[in-house]
């Protein structure tokens, strides 16, 4: 199999056997990596003052940017971070790693319309309407969900690029959620529901992130059927095997590798947290996506990183966990 089928099945929380599949949500140390900087970091002030040769090799140097930190760290997956984010550049890229690398990576982008918690400008203002104008509010939503829907179905007019969508709104804190269960069912779950429902009829999986304490609404996330959830915080106190209890058997599960640790650890303390993270995750013999428990961002060191998968080459056989479960 493909990385890319691996990666399928898994979402579908089929049985796959061998390594279980890794990826990230961003991968922002391509600098200490390979010496270039990630997309999301790029100006583009400039794109349309660029020749078409100009953007033609930032383009390609993006592309080839993303497959190779796939193959270097060994991702059955690649989040697109456009940039220019237009509907004619996302296809170009896609397009670009098809091209590059065929169907061996699931491909996957942000895509989620629903509310996420406010920046600290703005969140008194977004708490205040959330009592005083939910119906605005819903209002608002539906115009996101139908413009989410609409960039998709664009996407998919030259051919099916694009695998999936990453919902990257953000819901809680590490204490908390910020949206109450009530405030959820409100203001969120219909529209998530409803977006991942029509991303389905598109052909696209869906993966939900939010990072934090998500236990208090994580069975009404689960009702909204993603195909998987990410990122399962362990500084938010969420742990797989609690996780699997409420959201049953047929969502895959994303991450829970503590990047706090990760970052601030002893490598002891990163080692066995790696490890319990393979344990847990590989527990079912399917639908774990190994990962950290946010993204690899920038301050992360890469030697942690590397020690982590390292382990990950190491540990994360379903079929050598299924082997030493029988001695």
């Amino acid at each position: 199999m493909t990385n890319r089928e691996r990666f399928i099945r898994t979402l579908k929380c089929e049985p796959i056997g061998g390594q279980v599949p890794t990826f990230e949500l961003v991968f922002f140390l391509t600098m200490e990596a390979f010496g270039k900087v990630h997309p999301s970091h790029r100006f583009y002030e400039q794109w349309n003052q660029m020749s078409y040769r100009e953007r033609s090799l930032h383009m390609n140097e993006m592309a080839q940017l993303y497959i190779d930190t796939a193959k270097r760290y060994g991702h059955s997956a690649i989040f697109i971070h456009p940039n220019p984010g237009d509907v004619e550049n996302i296809q170009w890229l896609l397009e670009l790693i098809r091209e590059k690398s065929g169907d061996e990576y699931y491909i996957m982008m942000h895509g989620d319309p629903t509310w996420a918690i406010p920046d600290g400008e703005n969140m008194m203002e977004f708490s205040a309407r959330m009592f005083d104008e939910p119906e605005k509010l819903n209002e608002e939503s539906r115009i996101r969900v139908d413009k989410s829907l609409e960039l998709a179905a664009k996407l998919d007019e030259k051919g099916h690029l694009l695998d999936g969508f990453a919902l990257c709104s953000d819901y809680c804190f590490n204490v908390n959620p910020f949206f109450s269960p009530d405030s959820f069912d409100e203001l969120i779950g219909p529209f998530l529901k409803e977006v991942i429902a029509e991303y389905r009829k598109l052909g696209y999986y869906t993966i939900k992130h939010t990072d934090g304490n998500i236990m208090p609404i994580l069975k009404q996330i689960a009702d909204c059927r993603p195909d998987a959830i990410h990122s399962l915080d362990p500084q938010g106190g969420v742990s797989i095997p609690e996780v699997r209890k409420i959201v049953g058997p047929d969502i895959a599960l994303v991450g829970n590798v503590n990047c706090g640790l990760l970052q601030t650890g002893t490598d002891e303390e990163c080692r066995a947290d790696v490890l319990r993270a393979l344990r847990e995750g590989m527990a079912a013999g399917r639908g774990y996506i190994f990962s950290t428990s946010n993204c690899v961002y920038t301050g992360l060191p890469l030697e942690r990183y590397e020690m982590m998968m390292d382990l990950w080459r190491q540990y994360g056989s379903y079929d050598a966990y299924e082997k030493k479960l029988k001695q």
